[in-house]
């Protein structure tokens, strides 16, 4: 008799020790969609996701998706097969988040993408924090204004010309529990021209946000040295 109570209290040991060792199963998160930039890659989120795993995140709780022509910018917008990827990259993270909610990262022109996409499939209240990292959510001065923009998608009336009619859509809707804003006034893109702000507010900021923050960082390194950040934001 002793060896059987034995045997099974030591069995019982071990899985309660396999149970609440740390890393064994997934922590209870949101999942997380990021969504890169124009031209970008789903790698350019390499620090983001190798900072989430180190937190206790699993790889199927983090969702990259790839979207847009890589070798003509110009010729995205927000219309489209550019949004397809978004949309089921959002779409499938919320069905598969254990909290039933996910939290959405973007980066320049992946801000006002996910944006888009969130609000068309009406998805707003399953996303707790959205983060715009150098967005340029209230348009580019160097495509101009609409109607007076450049002439291509990425500028046009899809695009982040000033005023454009899809920014014009875009603005002041609701697209999160949480949203909050990461910018620069070194940024190449964003302030291209000089200029950073539209209408004295500068344009990776988002209408209703919770708060915005501002580093010396250029566009690609706000995306790439914010982990910290980031992180912070999404909890």
């Amino acid at each position: 008799m002793y060896s059987y109570v034995h045997c099974l209290t030591g069995a019982l040991c071990l899985l309660f020790t396999a149970f609440c060792t740390p890393g064994v199963f997934a922590q209870c998160v949101d999942n997380v969609v990021l969504v890169h930039g124009n031209i970008g890659h789903p790698t350019d989120w390499d620090s983001t996701y190798q900072r989430l795993l180190d937190e206790g995140y699993t790889s199927n709780q983090i969702f990259r998706p790839s979207w847009g022509s890589k070798i003509c910018p110009a010729c995205n917008n927000h219309s489209g097969s550019e949004e397809v990827p978004v949309l089921n990259a959002i779409n499938t993270a919320i069905n598969s988040s254990c909290t039933g909610k996910i939290d959405v990262i973007g980066h320049s022109m992946g801000v006002t993408l996910a944006a888009k996409a969130i609000i068309s499939e009406g998805r707003a209240d399953k996303v707790d924090a959205f983060i715009g990292i150098a967005g340029a959510y209230r348009g580019l001065w160097s495509c101009g204004r609409y109607p007076f923009n450049v002439t291509t998608s990425t500028c046009g009336q899809d695009g982040l010309s000033v005023s454009s009619p899809f920014l014009d859509w875009l603005y002041g809707k609701e697209i999160a529990s949480r949203v909050y804003s990461i910018k620069s006034y070194t940024d190449q893109v964003v302030c291209g021209t000089g200029v950073c702000t539209v209408g004295g507010v500068h344009s990776s900021r988002i209408e209703g946000e919770i708060e915005s923050f501002t580093f010396t960082y250029g566009h690609f390194g706000l995306q790439k040295f914010t982990v910290s950040k980031q992180y912070a934001l999404l909890h």
